[in-house]
This record gives structure tokens, C-alpha cells and sequence, in this order.
């Protein structure tokens, strides 16, 4: 990625509140992604290819959002290795208020895509395990919510 492109996307990244169009859903959906990756505290190369293969197949039209996407998430994920304010129970549980919140949320919640990373911990049990929890959770709460949604 040249220089001009690099300073673009973290221009947007920094200020995607204000620059960047539906910025609450992109939001969400890096929670999201970032609450599977979180689990295993880092993204390495496997958790890295995922990312940007789902990044690449929500936004293909748009070579901006899947970067802003990949580094929200990236930033997301950060703060819960670093315990910086944020951890996955956290997390977690500002996703299952936006969720309540914000109805059409519901249709941005693609557990099978989150399943993806999965690959990626099959060796690391307790890793693993937490994932699983996690898509278990997530999919009771949609069960309640398509009552509401």
C-alpha cells in the first residue's frame, strides 16, 4: 500500500466518527470480530488472513472501509490485550447493548463468519472454548431479540 493510501485510511480510521458513512455499523461489526479475536489476546497471520477475507466480503466495493474495518478491529483488539480500558467482558456486554439499542444490528451479526476464526485456536483449548462461549452467547441473545428486531 503506497504512503498516500496508508496516511488515508489512518485519517479515516482517526477520525471515522465524523468522515466515515454509517460509521456506528462498521463499529459494531469490529466489536464483533474483535470479541472472537480478543479471546485469544492477538491477531496473528491466521486471525490477520480472516480478517481481511470477511473485511474483503462485507465492504468489496470499497477498498477504504475494509482497511478502517481491519484497523477497528485491530484497535479494539489492542485495547484488551493491553487491558486499556476495555476487556472482552466488556466488550461483550457493549455489544449486547447496541444489539437491544439498535434493531437493525441484528442482521449485522453473522455467526457462521465469526465460526471463521475458530480455525485458528483449534490447538489452543481454553482459546477455543472461550470462542465457543462467546458464539453461544451471541446466538441466545439473537434468538431474543428476533422478538424484537
Amino acid at each position: 500500500m503506497k504512503l498516500l493510501e496508508k496516511s488515508k485510511i489512518w485519517f479515516l480510521t482517526f477520525f471515522r466518527d465524523i468522515f466515515v458513512y454509517h460509521n456506528s455499523s462498521l463499529e459494531f461489526r469490529a466489536k464483533l470480530i474483535a470479541a472472537i479475536i480478543g479471546a485469544n489476546k492477538e491477531v496473528d497471520k491466521c486471525e490477520e488472513k480472516i480478517l481481511r477475507q470477511i473485511a474483503h466480503e462485507i465492504y468489496p466495493e470499497d477498498k477504504a472501509r475494509v482497511e478502517i474495518l481491519i484497523q477497528t478491529t485491530k484497535e479494539y483488539v489492542n485495547k484488551i490485550v493491553q487491558n486499556n480500558g476495555l476487556d472482552l467482558n466488556e466488550l461483550i456486554l457493549a455489544i449486547d447493548y447496541e444489539l437491544r439499542e439498535v434493531k437493525r444490528f441484528c442482521d449485522k451479526v453473522d455467526l457462521q463468519m465469526l465460526e471463521r476464526f475458530m480455525v485458528c485456536t483449534q490447538k489452543d483449548k481454553e482459546t477455543y472454548l472461550i470462542q465457543q462461549r462467546i458464539l453461544e452467547f451471541l446466538s441466545n441473545e439473537l434468538l431474543d431479540f428476533k422478538k424484537i428486531c
